[in-house]
């Protein structure tokens, strides 16, 4: 029987920083989107449960503050952040912060965080 452990990997990722060059996060209006890929260092057995959050975000307060972030297409070797808001919020730069907890061969092959 070969019984699989428990692995965990996390990591975080400045998704962009718009306000220098008047991107489209910060000068654009309307429905905007960023994807960014993440690829784990080691790959997970199948597919691992990821979770994302903000760590860092420096938005405009003159209007309502949208956004919306998430984990989609998760493989055992990685998956994509995407990164959305709509209508006129101005979002300066977004920190992505995330976690993918999952099936790996043997313990060893993956560090658990401290």
């Amino acid at each position: 029987m070969n019984l699989a452990e428990t692995g965990v990997s996390q990591g975080s990722l400045v998704l962009f920083s718009d306000f220098e060059n008047d991107g489209p996060m910060w000068a654009g209006q309307g429905p905007r989107s960023v994807r960014r890929i993440v690829v784990f260092d080691r790959p997970f057995l199948d597919s691992p449960a990821v979770h994302v959050g903000l760590g860092m975000w420096d938005i405009a307060g003159g209007a309502n503050q949208r956004v919306d972030v998430l984990a989609e297409d998760v493989t055992a070797e990685g998956f994509v952040i995407r990164f959305q808001t709509w209508g006129d919020t101005r979002i300066a730069r977004v920190r992505a912060d995330w976690l993918a907890i999952g099936r790996v061969p043997h313990p060893d092959d993956f560090d658990v965080p401290d």
